[in-house]
């Protein structure tokens, strides 16, 4: 086995492979990495192959003081495999470290999606690479919602939350519509991220980049009282499994009309109605905390209560 750099000629097969592999979403893919501005940063994305066959990928940079990182400008990096034995990854944590030591790597940083999205999840990357000296880094808590097509998605929430969203069925003021009107659901946005002093991670041209390269991985869900746009949620759908809730936005002045609980089941009625296994409503973190890891635990309260897991994002590294 061996690591060659990836390179635009590659990009088909390697978008191939993810699209076909266990553990990748669309965050590995170069059709995703394409909606960053050139020059804004400098890839080196490698490509492990076997009889010129693609084993597996790892999307990432090489950043200061020769590390090697990933992801870098997406959500989830690591490194994407099909559906391998043990032996097969040992071999590619193996080869990795071999290729790292031989090109001055110092060490490897590397976040991968939670296992929820993995198509048939096992440890056996995980295991290769703690036993090869890889250790854990950093954990983040994040929140799922298992699917199930034959349970009532409603009775699963908090009671309060059930007599929430009922109310809103019954208010014809009130309505959902999937659109593309993000001109609507960004400026609130921009709002609500403004209040915790904190930036959306994507502009709203990032957005519109993103919709044209990926048009089906990208949904948006608007909540209107009257024609007033009050809230919402972006969803995207990085794989086949999992539905990801990456930005809900609200209109404080018509919380009164629970725009957030009416949106939350939508997204989950239609992730459920759609196939997938589960609603990731992503991480749950103090960001005003000097440690990274602080849970925040209003906010995990509150995604409980749409029956909610908790799962973790996990970082592994190693020095070499």
């Amino acid at each position: 086995m061996e690591i060659i750099n990836y390179t635009e000629e590659w990009k088909e097969r390697w978008d191939d492979f993810v699209l076909n592999s266990s553990n990748g979403t669309m965050f590995h893919m170069q059709k995703f990495f394409d909606y960053h501005e050139p020059g804004k940063f400098e890839f080196n994305h490698l490509i492990f192959l076997e009889k010129g066959k693609i084993e597996a990928v790892l999307p990432g940079s090489i950043v200061e003081d020769n590390v090697f990182e990933s992801p870098i400008g997406a959500s989830y990096g690591s490194i994407v495999v099909k559906d391998i034995k043990f032996k097969k990854a040992m071999e590619i944590v193996e080869t990795l470290l071999s290729w790292g030591k031989k090109n001055g790597i110092k060490e490897f940083l590397l976040t991968s999606a939670p296992m929820i999205y993995e198509t048939y999840p096992n440890h056996n990357l995980d295991f290769a690479m703690l036993w090869q000296g890889f250790k854990y880094k950093i954990h983040y808590i994040s929140s799922a919602i298992k699917l199930e097509k034959d349970r009532d998605i409603i009775s699963r929430f908090q009671a309060t939350v059930r007599r929430n969203i009922r109310k809103t069925f019954k208010n014809p003021d009130v309505r959902v519509e999937i659109n593309e009107r993000y001109e609507e659901f960004y400026p609130i946005l921009l709002n609500n991220k403004a209040r915790h002093n904190v930036k959306p991670t994507h502009s709203y041209e990032d957005l519109i980049r993103l919709k044209e390269l990926l048009p089906d991985r990208l949904k948006l869900f608007m909540v209107y009282y009257k024609d007033k746009p009050i809230g919402g949620s972006l969803m995207f759908y990085p794989n086949k499994n999992v539905a990801l809730c990456f930005y809900n936005m609200l209109l404080y002045e018509y919380a009164q009309y629970k725009p957030i609980q009416r949106v939350m089941y939508e997204v989950v009625k239609d992730a459920t109605e759609a196939g997938y296994s589960y609603v990731d409503i992503g991480v749950s973190q103090d960001t005003s905390a000097e440690n990274p890891m602080t849970p925040s635990i209003s906010l995990i309260d509150f995604k409980e209560k749409f029956d909610a897991k908790s799962i973790m994002r996990n970082t592994l590294h190693i020095r070499l």
